[in-house]
């Protein structure tokens, strides 16, 4: 059985979600296993192959909505007339939402931060790409914007990202979540003139001055854990993992 992550929401929901792990798939050496990423230089068989293992293992309603994702801040929205069809185009965005049941949102990662979001009532989802250029960018905030709730209405889970014993930064990036107003508790000072950033912590800033104070996850170093894991920064060339989140 392909294994998942089951998020765990802070209130009970309707939704569902998981986030796929690297092994039980049919990709070689350096995707192995089960690279989602088609964009990585795998065989395409392959991922073909690995996608419909978790469609499958998921049940999965619909073929997911899968971005060409850029490091930005642009939402899109899937909902009414959307085909079942497996998609010809994908759209360029690093975030998406719908209020249509069945359409199942997909974030592609191996270092950057999943966050997926849902409303109590479960009747709109959303999935963000949070990289920190997306994220010092504001793709959160556009994200929460798009569902169109009070911040106090939604619950947020953070999927496994680079941790910060391990995300070395420069100064640059400093400075622009700096520049953003972000706590400097996220980065700590080494000796040769470099930081480590916690991408979490200024998730859960971001989130909390949005008004969504209930987030669950955030618990997994995509870098420190070569079994269960893609990491860009660990291997350079490898696959990529997928949070998948639809309302049934």
């Amino acid at each position: 059985m392909t294994p998942f992550i089951t998020p765990q929401w802070a209130v009970p929901t309707t939704a569902r979600a998981a986030f796929t792990l690297r092994s039980g798939g049919a990709s070689q050496p350096p995707w192995a296993t089960l690279n989602l990423g088609a964009h990585v230089g795998d065989d395409p068989t392959a991922v073909a192959q690995n996608r419909l293992r978790v469609a499958t293992a998921l049940a999965l309603p619909s073929e997911p909505q899968w971005l060409a994702q850029v490091h930005g801040t642009d939402v899109v929205e899937f909902d009414s007339g959307l085909s079942r069809e497996a998609p010809t185009q994908r759209p360029t965005a690093d975030a998406a939402m719908t209020r249509e049941r069945g359409v199942v949102l997909a974030i592609q990662v191996a270092d950057c931060l999943p966050v997926l979001l849902v409303d109590d009532a479960a009747t709109v989802v959303a999935a963000a790409h949070a990289g920190w250029r997306g994220l010092a960018a504001g793709v959160l905030e556009r994200t929460v914007e798009r569902m169109a709730l009070p911040g106090g209405q939604l619950q947020a889970w953070l999927g496994p990202c680079i941790g910060p014993a391990h995300f070395e930064v420069g100064a640059e990036v400093v400075e622009a979540f700096a520049a953003a107003g972000d706590p400097p508790q996220a980065f700590v000072p080494l000796a040769d003139g470099k930081w480590r950033g916690d991408l979490l912590h200024i998730a859960r800033h971001r989130l909390a001055a949005l008004g969504v104070g209930r987030v669950t996850g955030g618990s997994w170093c995509t870098v420190a854990d070569p079994i269960r894991f893609f990491s860009h920064r660990r291997d350079r060339q490898t696959g990529r993992m997928a949070a998948l989140l639809w309302l049934p």
